[in-house]
């Protein structure tokens, strides 16, 4: 009889006492404490067992676990005497983030007191103890009162080290997950600066100006760059995704996940749950699943987007959304199932996201929706560069990346459906109608704050670009900057059906010094799409001229004027 799935339940003892699914990861037990690494960092996407692995460390490595070895038996671990006599043997500090989502800085201190305050009271025998002295007895009664100034919060976890090493005789083991939560939180509703002073002198109080800790381990999503929060803690080992250290300790390998299929009856399904759910590389190591998915669908037999919507994308969504065109033109690659060749910094600088699509994708990487194929080192004079070639990670990725780009159009969904049925039919004058009310609702939402000048049009088209490829896919290839005839036209839409019209969409900001009006930018798009010989491409393809269709949209602000060209010429809408 298999076992039963437990979803949700991140608790090692329970998912051990109950005999639910888990898969054997107790060899990251040996690998870390084999390193001799004093502080560890290891980054992997989210719901890739993290939470999980560091309750199996504290069911390992606590006192509080002293009698309760039954835990790991039949696991890997247990299969050696020296970890039998290491079990249960140390004082443990076990904290996790993941909750600290609050919209201020403020809010997110007194969330990070509130967890402390809650790792005290875990220690209250200390008061009644004689190993503290009565100064010592007083700062602990200030934190558990909360009374806690901003200096007692980020040496709070230095103190009950230096309590529990005099208590227990014993240097202190310290478990911190999800450790990146609240600075991700603070990127995205704007306090980023205000937060990272207050996290660099935690992690250095806690993790390197302290002489009462044995070993340490923290895991995220990203790698918060060394100059931000870590400038302090040169002997931070990192284990990243492109890392070949504890490649097998979070995620499922494949040999695990069609271990499992047979073991529910799904022994069968092996290739669509690749084509799912497979992709994802740590180091040399392929052919990663992510165990929330896998889980997920041993429990329902049902194949379904799960990891992908198990938690807010906003950080993904918003850098993505307002991104500057290359980085939409590199995605709407990407969604067309190609490869895209970037560097990549595994170091994520927060208050840089977004200057570059280099530092997005580098996240996209970290956070696992993207994935790397292959690498090349490119020399130039002293300099090494890096380049990687990127994919969308697998099937199960793009789905969730279709529905994020329909989220954009959520507030204007039936006009921007109405535009694209009149785009089809050639009605140019409720193209227009449609279109301005599009871009009235949502243009704002493309913006970066820095106005509509300049490049901000072209954050609103690209976008608008990735809209008609999420809902058009099917009948038609949609590029856009890309070389055709005597230049790169800015879209073109491609019928698979070769009955279809195609189409070839130029965008242009209206010139108050060189234009007189709207009119007038529609038409340089419009001159500018027939001296390029925009159609070639189409033409080489075998469509006939007459099924090419050649619209010119030009820009005021949010206002938007629409028009095409002699051959389908319609009357403009009023």
């Amino acid at each position: 009889m298999s076992r039963t799935v437990a979803i949700g339940v991140q608790d090692f003892t329970t998912i051990r006492e109950r005999n639910c699914f888990y898969i054997d990861k107790t060899s990251l037990i040996k690998e870390w404490w084999e390193s001799e690494d004093s502080t560890t960092l290891i980054t992997r996407p989210r719901r890739f067992g993290k939470t999980l692995n560091m309750s199996m460390l504290e069911s390992f490595f606590s006192i509080e676990y002293a009698d309760r070895g039954d835990l790991f038996e039949g696991l890997s671990v247990w299969t050696e005497e020296k970890y039998r006599r290491l079990q249960g043997t140390y004082p443990v500090i076990s904290l996790s983030f993941a909750n600290v989502k609050e919209n201020t800085y403020l809010k997110t201190e007194e969330k990070i007191k509130e967890i402390l305050r809650g790792l005290y009271k875990k220690y209250l025998f200390l008061l009644e103890n004689d190993a503290l002295t009565e100064y010592e007895k007083i700062v602990f009664r200030q934190i558990l009162n909360g009374e806690m100034k901003e200096t007692e919060a980020t040496s709070a976890l230095h103190c009950l080290s230096e309590y529990l090493e005099k208590y227990y005789g014993k240097k202190v083991i310290i478990l911190l997950d999800e450790y990146d939560t609240p600075m991700q939180e603070a990127y995205v509703n704007g306090f980023w600066e205000e937060l990272v002073g207050f996290m660099r002198s935690l992690f250095n109080s806690t993790f390197k100006t302290n002489p009462y800790l044995e070993r340490a381990m923290m895991t995220g999503i990203t790698r918060v760059s060394k100059e931000s929060i870590f400038s302090d803690l040169n002997h931070l080992e990192v284990a990243a995704t492109t890392s070949n250290k504890y490649t097998t300790s979070f995620g499922f390998t494949e040999e695990e996940v069609f271990t499992a299929l047979e073991e529910y009856g799904m022994g069968s399904e092996k290739e669509k749950v690749k084509f799912w759910y497979d992709g994802f590389v740590f180091g040399k190591q392929r052919d990663i699943y992510n165990p929330w998915s896998i889980i997920n669908l041993l429990d329902k037999k049902v194949f379904n987007v799960y990891w992908a919507n198990t938690s807010s994308n906003g950080l993904v969504a918003k850098l993505l959304r307002e991104g500057h065109r290359s980085v939409k033109v590199s995605f709407e690659q990407l969604l067309q199932g190609e490869t895209i060749r970037c560097n990549i910094d595994e170091q994520i600088v927060y208050n840089r996201l977004g200057d570059t699509k280099e530092e997005i994708f580098s996240l996209l990487v970290a956070s696992g929706y993207l994935k790397i194929l292959s690498f090349d080192r490119i020399e130039e004079l002293e300099d090494e560069e890096v380049m990687y070639e990127l994919a969308i990670t697998n099937y199960e990725v793009r789905r969730m990346f279709r529905s994020l780009i329909k989220d954009w159009f959520r507030e204007a969904r039936g006009d921007y459906n109405d535009f694209i049925q009149s785009l089809l039919m050639g009605n140019l004058k409720t193209m227009n109608t449609y279109m301005n009310k599009v871009a009235l609702q949502i243009f704002s939402y493309f913006d970066t704050g820095k106005g509509f000048r300049g490049e901000e049009p072209e954050r609103f088209y690209h976008g608008f670009v990735l809209g008609l490829l999420v809902e058009l896919s099917g009948r038609y290839v949609i590029t856009s900057n890309r070389e055709s005839g005597f230049g790169r036209y800015d879209v073109m839409l491609e019928p698979k059906d070769k009955e279809d019209p195609a189409f070839i969409m130029e965008f242009k900001t209206y010139d108050g010094e060189e234009e007189e009006g709207l009119q007038d930018t529609v038409q340089a798009a419009l001159d500018q799409i027939e001296e390029k010989q925009y159609e070639a491409a189409l033409m080489a393809r075998g469509i006939a001229p007459e099924r090419i269709r050649k619209y010119g949209f030009a820009f005021e602000g949010k206002k938007v004027l629409i028009g095409n060209s002699s051959a389908h010429k319609q009357s403009l809408a009023d």
